[in-house]
């Protein structure tokens, strides 16, 4: 059963860091562009950054850029996210996706759209 599990959320103060974790199981990540979300209280689900399955290509939200940085490890399965001087406009609840099929760029995946979904991890910033 293809299944994402995300962790290292936390209660952080403005200007600290975090990172997340994206790990599978059932299925190998090394072929999926894989894509990292978050929706924040009262707002829409909005994409965060999203990595290719060699990890040699990714993309940022302007919100975050110089500030966050994806990558992943395919023999470990996991995919992070390093969020460095974290904002209090941060604050939400982060989901890692992966397309249903094993797309390659993200591009090709938000085209097929994100089928598979964890349960999100909760970043709160605040003073």
């Amino acid at each position: 059963q293809f299944k994402l599990v995300e962790s290292g959320g936390a209660l952080v103060q403005p200007g600290e860091s975090l990172r997340l974790s994206c790990a599978a199981t059932g299925f190998t990540l090394d072929y999926y562009a894989i894509g990292w979300f978050r929706q924040a209280p009262g707002k829409e689900r909005e994409e965060v950054s999203c990595i290719s399955s060699s990890g040699g290509s990714t993309n940022y939200a302007d919100s975050v850029k110089g500030r966050f940085t994806i990558s992943r490890d395919n023999a470990k399965n996991v995919v992070y996210l390093q969020m460095n001087s974290l904002k209090p406009e941060d604050t939400g609840v982060y989901y890692c996706a992966a397309p249903g099929e094993p797309v390659p760029t993200c591009p090709m995946a938000k085209h097929y759209g994100m089928d598979y979904w964890g349960k999100g991890t909760l970043v709160t910033v605040s003073s």
